[in-house]
């Protein structure tokens, strides 16, 4: 899945958030919807704020374990939610895109983006396959 997310954002213009959310729907994760959801959640929610490959991420995550979900209620989600941003916080210390990003810029900038991208899409994989392995 994370080479998936990682040619769609490095190779096919799709956003940090949509890339995740796209690869996701090719894995079965989540319908076609949710990518119309996700656009605006890139660039930080184009503030800068929460990483968009999180927040795509987390998007995946409440789909698959979240309120009205036969399989997942909202104490489930958060879990998997926290789970989410503790791992992707020991791999790259935060998850704000403004920080993460500092100083870079062009194609410096969007290569870096790209394992925010890869990192997001493999904790995503990994937490989703336990509700399918299930």
């Amino acid at each position: 899945m994370k080479e998936k997310a990682v040619e769609y954002y490095l190779n096919k213009g799709y956003s940090c958030s949509e890339s995740i959310v796209q690869a996701a729907i090719d894995e079965g994760l989540c319908d076609e919807s949710l990518l119309y959801c996700a656009t605006s959640f890139s660039g930080g929610m184009s503030s800068g704020c929460v990483c968009g490959a999180v927040a795509g991420a987390q998007l995946v995550l409440g789909y698959n374990f979240g309120r009205g979900n036969s399989k997942g209620n909202e104490v489930l989600a958060r879990a998997k939610a926290k789970e989410f941003v503790e791992e992707f916080r020991n791999r790259n210390k935060v998850t704000c895109c403004r920080v993460l990003t500092a100083g870079l810029e062009g194609s410096q900038r969007k290569q870096h983006c790209s394992k925010m991208v890869s990192d997001a899409a493999e904790i995503l994989e990994q937490l989703t396959k336990v509700k399918t392995n299930a």
